[in-house]
């Protein structure tokens, strides 16, 4: 090749006889020729759109003038923008679902060339909502890497629909965070309107300031900014940022915060951690700890619920014991045999079902060990636990139910775990009669 590759490179692009590849070559020899410093770059160009202008697919055209401003950004950014605006225009003027497909392509495209302004401008014009809010967060993300908060806000103002709002609102709230702006995070979170997103969000808050290891300071000025909100919206913040921190272990901070608050909310707040940590035993045995007389019986329930609602698993079984040496409760007694003796933990189970005084609740405690005997294979065990109920009612109808279950785990090879369903049956019967 000549020593003037430039211009070679020019000549040899015009024997392209594709239209579209033809143009999109002129503009790529034209950013080259600027990169090398050449003047004669500005004609590469002129071609690139004389190319373009003999385009007759008007789809064609579109796209030529998007990879003719994309090459000519590099060298002439002005000129770029006007290019895509006249792109813009022409996308205007074709049909739906065209027109959204090809304003989209042009979005992403301003948002490789680091232009989000003049994406989010186009960006509003795209009807479909879902693709328009799509595209709003990716301009959004933008704006928030730039630290554009001001813009970032705008967006979040712009998207009305579910569950894009809320997601914009996290991002600008994580976004918030790292720059310690806790006010400002404080009042995107104020106007999330969906409690869902609104529990989301102060995850977020509290695995941050967790992760952060910032001052207690820090989580009260989250506190005092949800406690001087108006009432609904302040409790809403302050219950999801507590239950986040409970969550996250903080413990003694969320139960001093919880002595301000009025005992039913209190009780709500606590529940909300139990269910976000459920999975966490070292939290839940951290908050039992914190509790005492009724509030414990309350949770210490609540606690066995969640758990007897999943397959029983061993790393709950300090947790589960701890609960039953404490209760006072006889319905929590019940609960903490029923899992113990589903852990084949038959020991204690059955030390916890002897403290159970009332007779139908003793019929569901040694009930729930009887078929977890059976479910091991041990029929003698099952009967004898069902003796332990000497009520001569509940002690018959356990006796009777547990040898049905005998024989419906030879015929069937299992066995049903309804015993507390089928006592609460009985129980209406008799009451009845």
């Amino acid at each position: 090749m000549p020593v003037d590759v430039y211009r070679e490179a020019l000549r040899l692009a015009s024997d392209i006889r594709d239209k579209y590849l033809r143009a999109v070559t002129y503009a790529k020899i034209g950013y080259y020729m600027y990169r090398a410093k050449k003047p004669e770059y500005k004609t590469a160009f002129k071609y690139a759109f004389n190319a373009a202008a003999s385009i007759e697919n008007p789809v064609l055209l579109v796209k030529a003038l998007v990879e003719i401003g994309t090459y000519l950004r590099r060298a002439d950014s002005k000129t770029a923008q006007k290019v895509f605006h006249q792109a813009y225009e022409s996308i205007l003027t074709f049909p739906e679902p065209l027109k959204d497909d090809l304003l989209e392509e042009l979005v992403i495209r301003l948002l490789e060339l680091d232009m989000p302004d003049d994406a989010l401008f186009y960006a509003t014009d795209v009807e479909d909502s879902v693709k328009r809010n799509d595209l709003f967060l990716k301009i959004l993300r933008v704006y928030l890497k730039k630290g554009n908060m001001r813009r970032a806000r705008l967006i979040i103002e712009q998207i009305d629909d579910e569950p894009w709002h809320s997601i914009a609102a996290i991002e600008a709230i994580k976004e918030h965070l790292k720059r310690e702006e806790f006010g400002s995070a404080i009042r995107v979170l104020s106007e999330l309107k969906s409690e869902y997103w609104l529990g989301e969000a102060m995850k977020e808050v509290a695995v941050y300031l967790k992760n952060s290891d910032v001052p207690t300071a820090t989580y009260e000025k989250f506190v005092d900014i949800a406690l001087g909100m108006s009432s609904d919206t302040g409790f809403d913040v302050l219950r999801s940022l507590l239950i986040g921190l409970g969550n996250q272990g903080e413990l003694d901070f969320v139960m001093d915060i919880l002595s301000r608050v009025y005992p039913d909310e209190r009780l709500s707040i606590i529940e909300g951690i139990v269910k976000t940590s459920v999975d966490k035993e070292d939290v839940l045995f951290d908050l039992i700890n914190h509790l005492e007389g009724e509030e414990f019986e309350r949770i210490a329930g609540f606690i066995m619920d969640q758990l007897l609602s999943k397959p029983a698993h061993e790393k709950y079984r300090r947790l589960v014991k701890t609960i039953g040496e404490r209760t006072k409760e006889d319905s929590v007694r019940v609960k903490v045999a029923t899992y113990l003796a589903k852990l084949g933990d038959f020991e204690d189970a059955l030390k916890f079902a002897q403290l159970v005084r009332g007779h139908y609740l003793r019929s569901l405690a040694f009930g729930s060990i009887a078929v977890a005997k059976l479910k091991a294979g041990d029929i003698d065990g099952a009967i004898d636990a069902a003796l332990e109920v000497k009520d001569p009612k509940w002690g018959s109808w356990l006796l009777s139910e547990i040898l049905t279950k005998i024989l419906e785990l030879h015929a069937e090879g299992e066995v049903s775990e309804d015993i507390e369903e089928k006592a609460k049956h009985q129980r209406i019967l008799w009451e009845k009669g």
